[in-house]
């Protein structure tokens, strides 16, 4: 059972996937730290010194008034964490156009290219398979 175990670890498909996981858990730091360190800080500073990582609404209004999201939920008060959503949806976009540019176009245009190069291979067999025909048409007459 063990080695059953070690020949499916080791296939080719698992260490693969292995590998592509730690890289996306480690590129998705990086697009973290990217967003909320570097992109989000100007983009609030545009807005008016709006600091997106603290923006919420407390869901509870007689409990007073919070500058912090911590400090909220050291209150105990629930809160709709709209600068942490928005975040993380600038995050997705950045990963889904990372992704889209660096892997799916390239991808596509391999296809593309494999598809035309099929076509072009179909054309000539095409051009071998008349200059048969016409071989064979000739021998006959």
């Amino acid at each position: 059972m063990l080695s059953e175990f070690k020949q499916f670890i080791m296939r080719g498909n698992v260490v693969d996937l292995a590998v592509g996981v730690v890289i996306g858990a480690a590129f998705g730091k990086i697009v973290t730290s990217l967003v909320d360190d570097i992109i989000m800080p100007p983009v609030g500073v545009l807005l008016g010194k709006v600091d997106f990582s603290n923006m919420f609404v407390p869901l509870s209004f007689s409990a007073g008034h919070f500058n912090t999201i911590a400090e909220a939920h050291a209150a105990g008060v629930a809160t709709w964490n709209i600068g942490l959503f928005c975040n993380t949806v600038f995050q997705f976009l950045l990963i889904a156009l990372t992704i889209f540019f660096f892997i799916i176009k390239p991808i596509n245009k391999l296809k593309r290219g494999d598809q035309e190069n099929a076509a072009a291979a179909a054309s000539r067999s095409e051009v071998l398979l008349e200059e048969i025909r016409d071989l064979l048409r000739d021998k006959k007459q």
